[in-house]
């Protein structure tokens, strides 16, 4: 897979050490010589036809500029420097950005690629394929095919997702949202069966929801053949958001907490948890829909405002 790295104007030194590391013909050669292998400083000298001491100080202007990774082994006489490259294509913005102008960052996720959850009968999994495992077995939640399920389901608990954090680190996010279809869960259905559905970002409550039902009397507009009638057949398209006055639900104010509170810089990804408090009212459970199933084309989604 080719790697890719943005350069910033704005970031002058980054930009600055880029340009020094690309204007050496020697430095250009080296880079051609670690497409595609890694090599420790003494072969680079030798294949270059240059002392180790110059082959060292080359390496360490590209490393500098982010080009090449330089990582220590264990050689004959002590230690050396293995050298690989990180780049294979660069962009370099050379127009300032304006502070005013808001980016939005939106990601899709897959009904299926939770990445932690606690779960409880009734609870399944199907794929267009068919039923992930078997019915009401929480350890079939732990099956590697789950990450193709597109719609699930459990009466108490929560599953939680990671999802990947792309805003610009010189920005600030000013509003988060998470959207999902999802209704409650009862056996079969019930279409008056309450549910008090939480979401959590990075941890921090956000707001909860009440589901009015589990939705079955008619069928999902999306959903296969193979999908059985008398089942939960689709949800309501919910939203959730924080921005830097509150929480809302549906657009409607339900929490102090605000987008700060969320630290969403501080990784690489932002936590999203989603399912019943021990303590609601209505611990109803929920089945969330992804964008083969039920009436909404669209998998979960979040999306991010700076």
């Amino acid at each position: 897979m080719a790697k890719f790295r943005e350069y910033d104007i704005e970031a002058m030194e980054e930009v600055y050490d880029l340009g020094k590391a690309l204007a050496s013909p020697v430095r250009l050669e080296m880079l051609q010589l670690l497409y595609d292998k890694s090599l420790i400083i003494g072969e680079i000298a030798k294949e270059m036809n240059l002392p180790a001491s110059s082959a060292a100080f080359h390496a360490k202007i590209l490393e500098k500029a982010g080009l090449i990774r330089m990582e220590e082994q264990p050689g004959t006489r002590g230690t050396t420097k293995l050298c690989t490259r990180k780049v294979d294509y660069l962009h370099v913005g050379l127009v300032r950005k304006k502070a005013v102008v808001t980016e939005i960052v939106s990601i899709e996720m897959p009904v299926g690629a939770f990445t932690g959850c606690k779960v409880k009968p009734t609870c399944g999994l199907w794929s267009l394929n068919g039923v992930v495992g078997n019915e009401d077995m929480e350890q079939c939640f732990y099956y590697p095919e789950k990450s193709k399920a597109g719609i699930l389901w459990t009466s108490a608990g929560y599953v939680e997702y990671k999802f990947p954090n792309e805003v610009p680190k010189k920005k600030t996010p000013q509003k988060i949202c998470f959207l999902a279809e999802i209704c409650s869960e009862a056996p079969g259905y019930r279409e008056d069966w309450k549910s008090d559905i939480t979401v959590w970002i990075n941890e921090k409550e956000c707001g909860t929801w009440t589901s009015p039902g589990d939705f079955g009397a008619k069928r999902g507009r999306l959903n296969s053949s193979i999908w059985p009638d008398g089942s939960s057949q689709y949800g309501l398209w919910t939203t959730w958001e924080v921005d830097k006055n509150g929480c809302y639900v549906n657009g409607e104010k339900v929490a102090n907490r605000t987008i700060d509170e969320l630290d969403l810089m501080s990784n690489v990804f932002v936590k999203v948890r989603i399912g019943n408090k021990n303590d609601a009212t209505y611990v109803g459970g929920f089945n969330l829909f992804g964008k083969d199933w039920g009436d909404y084309r669209q998998d979960l989604v979040m999306t991010i405002e700076s």
